[in-house]
């Protein structure tokens, strides 16, 4: 085959990977990225080496089952751990999720507030378009708005250089580690690795690739998507510290919000630096809202064996169509509502998340790990002993979050 006909092979293949990741970068996201790099500078930078690593292996091991089993993970893990654990489970991640959403129309709300517009317009506005997209869509036309939409994460990269970093120090802080034993700095170390992994991403990433039919011959492809986007999350993650270390923290500014910096950087790096920001934020968050609901009637439909897909009718997967569109509908209204506690369901949704990732990645480990689900695609021994310390990381780090967050420091829940 020529290098043009595995170049538009390779171009029909990718995305599951490279939106996954990037819409990781939502509203909660942006905000803990915003707040570590406004209160420690560069200091927090090097984080962002492990977690890539850590998100490149835990979202290798789902892109790989989705692949080989053809099946999202709500489906395996029914089949292999019955109904009872798998409703438990779906109605955490329901509530987590429902949480998550309304971050993203608020993060909507607020960064489009700073162009003076009013969020009874734009709440709206952003609720009818990700519901049209969605349920009147097909799936490879969601998915080519998703893939354009992440170029917009570029702002950041701009916003980054227009706020004119001192580049040795960036590299000094991102190759060689920094401790502070300091709560504030210790929290904001585990926030961000645990906005990077997530339980919603991973059922997403595998129902995605389970729906576009992408087969084992194409795995290598898939791989490389997930590699890709795993990258291009983190990249994206860097310059957000970056800006706010460079312009925020040397004055002191403290921040509790993602729209707050935007409206900071103004007098230092500029009106446009302070837009771009501005506009990453809503698009991140318009992302976000389509994304984590998506995900979340995925793992329902599969768990209970209802029919689910993008390129479905309401009449072919009603279940599927009507859980998206009461949880994008809901969040919005509550969004809208002056006295609704919102803080206090975002935070109740980052508690969730980070009491089910641990059974989510154990579930999907034992999986990857059983020939009869797997056949030849199980883990080498190398894989093992990399993907299990990852996992063992990761609960010992979303404890002590668990512990610390019984007295929370600003608001640095994740995505």
């Amino acid at each position: 085959m020529s290098r043009w006909g595995k170049l538009l092979i390779f171009l029909s293949l990718i995305g599951p990977g490279i939106i996954t990741a990037n819409i990781d970068n939502d509203a909660g996201g942006i905000t803990t990225y915003s707040v570590a790099g406004a209160r420690f500078g560069y200091s927090l930078l090097w984080i962002l080496i492990p977690t890539t690593i850590a998100l490149i292996v835990i979202q290798g091991i789902v892109a790989r089952m989705g692949v080989v089993t053809g099946k999202g993970l709500s489906d395996l893990i029914r089949e292999h751990y019955g109904v009872r654990a798998t409703f438990f489970m779906m109605i955490i991640l329901l509530i987590a999720n429902f949480g998550t959403t309304i971050a993203e129309f608020a993060g909507l709300a607020a960064s489009m507030e700073i162009f003076g517009i009013s969020k009874y317009i734009i709440v709206p506005l952003g609720t009818f378009f990700v519901w049209i997209l969605v349920t009147k869509g097909s799936y490879r036309i969601v998915e080519r708005v998703l893939l354009v939409a992440c170029l917009v994460y570029l702002g950041y990269v701009f916003s980054g250089f227009m706020s004119g970093p001192d580049w040795g120090d960036v590299f000094k802080n991102t190759f060689v580690p920094t401790v502070k034993w300091d709560s504030e700095f210790i929290m904001l170390t585990i926030a961000i690795i645990g906005t990077t992994i997530t339980p919603w991403m991973q059922f997403y990433l595998q129902s995605s690739i389970a729906e576009k039919g992408i087969s084992k011959k194409h795995y290598k492809v898939s791989r490389l998507d997930v590699i890709t986007g795993c990258f291009m999350t983190n990249i994206i993650a860097f310059f957000i510290i970056i800006t706010c270390a460079t312009t925020l923290f040397p004055h002191g500014i403290r921040i509790n919000e993602a729209h707050e910096a935007a409206i900071a950087l103004k007098p230092f790096a500029g009106v446009y630096a302070s837009a771009l920001f501005a506009i990453s934020l809503a698009n991140a968050s318009l992302l976000g809202a389509i994304i984590v609901p998506l995900s979340t009637a995925y793992y329902i439909c599969e768990a209970m064996g209802w029919e689910a897909g993008v390129n479905k009718t309401f009449k072919e997967a009603p279940q599927f169509m009507w859980i998206y569109t009461a949880l994008i509908v809901i969040s919005a209204l509550l969004v809208l509502i002056p006295a609704a506690p919102l803080v206090l369901l975002m935070i109740l949704s980052s508690l969730l998340n980070g009491i089910l990732l641990p059974f989510v990645l154990v579930f999907a480990l034992h999986l990857v790990n059983d020939k009869k689900v797997m056949g030849e695609y199980t883990n080498t021994r190398v894989h093992n002993f990399i993907s299990w310390g990852t996992v063992v990381i990761l609960i010992a780090l979303t404890a002590v979050l668990l512990i610390m967050s019984a007295a929370p420091i600003g608001n640095t829940h994740g995505g």
